[in-house]
């Protein structure tokens, strides 16, 4: 980094900074305690604001251009000083130049779990990541806030702060958007553009620097909530277990014969589940009360048939996973019987297909 300044004497007659460190966010003129000169030049850069600081108060803001420091160009300089009447005298003042332009692929992420509500699981436990793009939009207030009276304040001693903030305003805005944790972990890509406009007003009024652009990078979820997921995933690939078993049960007796009947054993198992599901439900409501003439006769032999197939078998049958069957047991959409040999199951199914 170098810095220009002409000083003749004791007064500083030009006052500019050139910053060639790309990673400064404000510098504080060094003056070595020298006054400036009325009329002296004050050269700001693009990608750059100057913020005159006096007795305390925050000043004039300059932006980039080159400007003759007269009473004129400073007022609210001249009112902190009490320059009613202009000044032809030098005067003290500390000078903060500050880089607008835009910081790009900063990281982010939660060191911890963020804890959210979600309608599906509850509450859930979320990690993130990802990069953001910043730069400074209201300089007395990143000063105030962030740099304060740093002579040299860069992005490195930024990051960890900024780090830590950006988290807690992305979870604040997470939970005030209300996105279901599978959009989060599925979607995060479209989430980032979402969240930008609930990120910026806090970042913006708190800190004084704008998000132009906030990416996730990954969202992760608990193991426990992956398998829900993976599950839920599985159930809505099948859609509605019954008719898919159904057909793979005509599809295989259309084969013929007993090798077709035989290929059709776990579509004909997951249809014995059920039909007795069927029966137990006709049952509870009273329609095996109904008269003998209406009711179809029994399968010969099948209510004896009858006996439970542990979840590994079912799913083995079904060609999904034990968890699968398990959650469609606990749903009340499968009862695990088996009934008889492949050529009664298949001649039950049909009878039963028949009769709905």
């Amino acid at each position: 980094m170098s810095i220009l300044g002409f000083i003749k004497g004791e007064l500083l007659e030009i006052i500019e900074w050139t910053d060639d460190s790309r990673d400064t966010l404000s510098f504080r003129y060094p003056d070595d305690d020298k006054e400036i000169k009325n009329g002296a030049q004050l050269i700001v850069r693009e990608s750059q604001q100057v913020q005159f600081v006096a007795a305390g108060q925050y000043a004039d803001l300059f932006g980039p251009g080159k400007h003759t420091l007269k009473t004129e160009n400073i007022p609210v300089l001249s009112t902190i000083l009490g320059w009613k009447y202009g000044f032809n005298s030098p005067f003290k003042c500390d000078v903060y130049f500050l880089n607008t332009r835009l910081f790009t692929g900063n990281k982010w992420g939660t060191s911890n779990p963020v804890m959210m509500r979600d309608a599906d699981f509850g509450v859930v436990r979320l990690r993130a990541f990802g990069t953001y793009d910043f730069r400074i939009v209201d300089a007395p207030k990143f000063l105030r806030e962030v740099a304060g009276t740093d002579q040299n304040f860069r992005l490195d001693e930024f990051a960890d702060t900024m780090r830590s903030r950006i988290v807690s305003v992305f979870t604040e805005a997470l939970a005030t958007a209300n996105v279901p944790a599978l959009d989060v972990a599925s979607r995060y890509g479209e989430l980032g553009d979402a969240l930008l406009p609930i990120i910026n007003p806090a970042m913006t009024g708190k800190y004084g620097i704008e998000i132009t652009a906030f990416v996730l990078e990954n969202v992760s979820v608990p193991p426990e909530v992956e398998k829900a997921i993976d599950a839920r995933s599985s159930m809505g690939v099948v859609g509605n277990l019954n008719d898919y078993v159904k057909f793979q049960m005509g599809h295989a007796m259309g084969q013929g014969g007993e090798a077709g009947a035989a290929a059709a054993v776990p579509a004909q198992m997951a249809v014995g589940f059920g039909i007795a599901q069927e029966m137990m439900r006709s049952m509870q409501s009273g329609q095996a009360q109904a008269p003998a003439a209406a009711t179809p006769p029994p399968v010969p032999g099948a209510a004896n048939a009858l006996e439970v197939l542990t979840p590994e078998q079912a799913a083995a049958a079904l060609g999904v996973s034990v968890e699968d069957v398990m959650a469609a047991i606990a749903a009340g959409e499968l009862k695990a019987r088996k009934i008889g040999s492949a050529t009664r199951i298949a001649k039950a199914a049909l009878e039963e297909f028949l009769r709905g």
